[in-house]
């Protein structure tokens, strides 16, 4: 396995807490794990490796080494992978050895999560190699799992992309509907300019070349090309000139997105990263005598 430059990328531990616990909270119920329960000797120790099955970028091990820990505090648990690491069908990920009760009862949701996360850096890694000869970058968008935003959002930077923002409250996207509401390009620019502080970034979708040019003459910091066409995109580009960030969204997919970057354009939004990257498929095996 080899590890990319995206393995330290940062996962908070208290967001991490919540997510296990409520995955918990849902597996096990009101009565536990009544399988392990009925059929385990009350002291049973086991030794388990997660590996992956199939080749990939990882993502989401802290997460699944969260739910190992939460439900035994004194397993051992070896990490021999890093978030952002590729690996290939076979590598062990995660090795952990004691309370067979607390292994079998945090397996599902440790599975869940690394093969959920593990899914979206693996898309995100395919996309980034499809235009790492262009300047453009992949980012993701707010098409998430309810609850796993933060963690889908650090999938896809153990996969080598970059981040939308994060929430309705830490930058402007001026879309389609704020436009129509508030009376156009221009009134809604002024507004918002008006409303934020300085150090809140303003970006705003258009689907047309002279929306772009209204654009272009109130000024933003960053401007949405939606659903334009390669050759639109490259006239676009042409005159936005480099006085603000670029980005394409809209049918954003693997086959496209060479052409798509190639227009010069800075960013590549796609939601499917998140909201239809299929799991990579990952097992754990208990290891006996």
């Amino acid at each position: 396995m080899s590890r990319t430059m995206m393995d330290e990328t940062f996962l908070n531990p208290l967001l991490v807490a919540r997510a296990v616990d409520a995955a918990l909270d849902e597996d096990l119920g009101r009565a536990g794990d009544i399988t392990s329960a009925a059929t385990l000797p009350a002291g049973a120790m086991a030794r388990a490796v997660m590996r992956a099955r199939r080749l990939g970028i990882v993502a989401g091990l802290p997460v699944a080494i969260a739910a190992f820990r939460r439900l035994g505090p004194e397993l051992w648990i070896e990490e021999r992978a890093h978030d952002g690491a590729r690996v290939e069908a076979g590598d062990a990920l995660i090795v952990v050895e004691g309370s067979a009760h607390a292994i079998l009862g945090a397996e599902r949701v440790a599975l869940n999560f690394a093969s959920h996360l593990s899914g979206i850096a693996t898309a995100t890694a395919a996309f980034a190699a499809k235009i790492a000869h262009t300047r453009a970058k992949i980012v993701c968008t707010r098409k998430t799992t309810p609850g796993l935003r933060v963690l889908e959002k650090h999938a896809v930077r153990s996969g080598g992309g970059a981040n939308h923002r994060f929430g309705l409250d830490d930058a402007v996207l001026i879309k389609d509907n704020h436009i129509a509401v508030s009376g156009g390009i221009g009134p809604a620019l002024r507004a918002a300019k008006s409303a934020v502080g300085h150090l809140v970034k303003i970006e705003i979708e258009v689907d047309g070349l002279d929306q772009l040019d209204e654009v272009l003459r109130e000024g933003a910091d960053a401007v949405l090309l939606d659903n334009f066409e390669p050759e639109t995109l490259a006239e676009a580009v042409r005159r936005v000139g480099g006085r603000m960030p670029t980005e394409a969204s809209g049918g954003i997919t693997l086959d496209r997105a060479a052409a798509i970057a190639e227009t010069g354009v800075d960013l590549l939004s796609s939601g499917w990263i998140t909201h239809s990257a299929p799991s990579l498929d990952i097992g754990l095996d208990i290891e006996m005598g």
